[in-house]
């Protein structure tokens, strides 16, 4: 099987409209794109370093279930889903989702990155790793059994089923770029992927994950990213009002597990190579096979920099890369 190729949807910020998300998503399925994705928040605070200050946020399932309702095949992710929902009710949302949709669903988890919407709902004090893997355990026994009895200390119920269940085996994947989400991945995921991370850092957590794999006899994860990506007929229009500072600048804040170019600082554009895909569409096809060679099978295409030009993005990447990698 080839490289796989997806979307993160505009379901956030300004450019987040109705027209947007059902358009785009068919559009990008007539050229043949692999997945659409969406983000997760309870309380949505936009990144001040890539994003501009619009707190408009749809829902994560109820956008899939939209996306869901106007295409046929490409898969429906979640990139990532954070563990602030009861599992059973999530676990009746997804079933029920499959259903509506069809069973294209890869369930990306992750820890989540602001406390606030913890604290929000009375979970501040939980370890928000423990309940990423308390959501597989769960998930996966509601979807293949019945009567279902569960207790972690924190989630505890007895006899549940739930119906519908799946048709098919939901794909569990870990997000997160540390090297703990790595080695979680290797442990119990059926995937593993980072937001945004440099390909230095993504060729070490491989390296991890094949021996852990290699010790522990399970599969290989799928390795999958999310990288911010700016795409145009030119190199100029791709780089007009791109913010790669503010970009170094979340580098520098946020990508303390990253691995770290040799001056031990991010400064420049080649020290972040992977936490940006940016030029006309020959260079961009060269950016992505750097992807491909360190090991990245499913690459999701950012395009929140620049979804003023979503169309026209999902055009020049249909046309001219995915079938570079057919």
């Amino acid at each position: 099987m080839g490289m796989r190729f997806g979307l993160l949807v505009p379901h956030f910020g300004e450019h987040a409209n109705r027209r947007a998300l059902l358009d785009g998503a068919v559009l990008a399925e007539s050229f043949d794109f692999d997945s659409l994705w969406v983000r997760d928040h309870l309380v949505f605070e936009p990144h001040a370093e890539m994003e501009a200050a619009n707190i408009v946020f749809f829902e994560a399932l109820t956008t899939l279930s939209a996306i869901g309702a106007v295409t046929e095949k490409i898969s429906l992710g979640t990139g990532s889903l954070v563990p602030f929902r009861h599992p059973v009710h999530l676990a009746i949302s997804i079933a029920t989702l499959t259903k509506l949709v069809g069973d294209r669903i890869i369930l990306g988890f992750g820890a989540g990155t602001f406390d606030h919407e913890f604290e929000l709902v009375d979970m501040g004090d939980l370890d928000r790793v423990e309940l990423v893997r308390s959501n597989a355990e769960i998930l996966r026994r509601l979807f293949t059994e019945d009567e279902v009895t569960y207790n972690d200390g924190v989630y505890s119920f007895e006899n549940i089923s739930i119906e519908p269940k799946p048709g098919e085996s939901i794909p569990f994947w870990y997000c997160g770029a540390t090297p703990r989400s790595a080695r979680l991945a290797a442990e119990y995921a059926d995937g593993w992927m980072p937001g945004r991370t440099t390909l230095l850092t993504i060729e070490k957590r491989v390296e991890t994950m094949r021996e852990l794999t290699a010790a522990n006899g399970r599969a290989m994860p799928t390795v999958a990213v999310i990288p911010p990506t700016s795409i145009g007929e030119s190199h100029d229009i791709a780089f007009d009002g791109l913010n790669v500072d503010g970009l170094l600048a979340w580098a520098n804040k946020r990508g303390k597990w990253w691995v770290k170019p040799p001056s031990g600082e991010f400064a420049t554009v080649e020290d972040i190579e992977g936490s940006l895909i940016a030029g006309d569409p020959e260079e961009v096809i060269e950016q992505v096979k750097r992807f491909q060679e360190a090991g990245v099978e499913h690459l999701v295409f950012d395009l929140r920099l620049t979804y003023e030009r979503w169309f026209s993005s999902i055009e020049l990447l249909g046309r001219h890369v995915l079938p570079a990698f057919t």
